[in-house]
C-alpha cells in the first residue's frame, strides 16, 4: 500500500494537514529546526512547494500544528491525575518538559506559537482546573499557567541548546571558567562546577520546588 502522502504514478499526491506536520516533525528529528523549509518539506511529500500553501499559508502556521501536535505527548504525564495539586502540578510541567525534549529543537518550535488546538487547549484547562480545584482564585490559577510554561519552555530551549551544540555542557562552559578565574569572582568560583554543569533535570527540579513553595505561601497569605 503507498504512502497517503507519496505520489501514484501519473496522478496528483494526496495530502492531508496530518500527514505534513507529521513528516516535517520527521524532518526536524533529523536536520533540525534551521534547516526546515517549506520546499524541503515539500520534496520530501514529493509534492510542489505551492500545494502546502492549502493547509498553512506560512511556515509560522506550521510551527504552530507542530507545536500542537507535540504537545499531545504532555496530556496525562505520570502523577498528574492523582495526588494534590503540589504532586500533579510538578508532574504536568514535567510532562511538557518531556514532550518538547522528545523532538530535535522542540522548545523552539513551541516558543512564540499560540495554538488554539485540542491538545494546547486541553494541557491548560489541566493545568488551571489543578489549582482551581485546590482553592486558588482565577487570577493565580491563570498566572501560575503563563509562569509553569515560560519556565518549562526557557528551561527547555537553554537545554536544548547545550544537548545538541556543546556535548551536553552549557554553552560557553570553558568561557565563564576562564572569565572567572581571570577576574576573581569568588562567589561565582565557589558556585562555577555546577554554573557549568549538565544536569538539567535537577536545574529543572529546583525551580519547580521554588514554583511550588511560592504558590504554598501565596495560599497561606490568601
Amino acid at each position: 500500500m503507498s504512502n497517503p502522502s507519496t505520489p501514484a504514478r501519473g496522478r496528483p499526491a494526496r495530502l492531508d494537514p496530518a500527514a505534513t506536520v507529521e513528516t516535517a516533525l520527521d524532518l526536524l528529528d533529523e536536520a533540525g529546526l534551521d534547516a526546515l523549509t517549506m520546499r524541503r518539506l515539500a520534496d520530501a511529500m514529493g509534492v510542489q512547494a505551492g500545494a502546502l500553501y492549502r493547509y498553512f499559508a506560512t511556515k509560522q502556521d506550521l510551527l504552530t500544528a507542530m507545536a500542537e501536535r507535540i504537545l499531545a505527548e504532555a496530556l496525562a504525564p505520570e502523577g498528574s491525575t492523582d495526588g494534590d495539586w503540589d504532586s500533579r502540578l510538578p508532574a504536568l510541567a514535567r510532562g511538557m518538559r518531556a514532550a518538547l525534549l522528545a523532538r530535535r529543537d522542540g522548545a523552539r518550535v513551541f516558543a512564540g506559537t499560540h495554538s488554539t488546538g485540542t491538545h494546547t487547549l486541553t494541557f491548560a484547562d489541566t493545568v488551571i482546573g489543578v489549582l482551581r480545584d485546590a482553592g486558588f482564585d482565577d487570577d493565580a490559577a491563570a498566572r501560575t499557567l503563563l509562569t509553569v510554561t515560560s519556565f518549562t519552555v526557557g528551561h527547555t530551549l537553554e537545554e536544548q541548546a547545550a544537548l545538541g551544540h556543546h556535548n551536553g555542557a552549557p554553552a560557553d562552559a570553558n568561557r565563564l571558567r576562564e572569565a572567572v578565574a581571570d577576574e576573581g569572582y569568588p562567589h561565582l568560583t565557589a558556585t562555577l562546577p555546577l554554573l557549568t554543569g549538565s544536569d538539567f533535570a535537577a536545574h529543572f527540579e529546583f525551580g519547580l520546588r521554588l514554583l511550588v513553595q511560592g504558590l504554598r505561601d501565596l495560599r497561606q497569605q490568601g
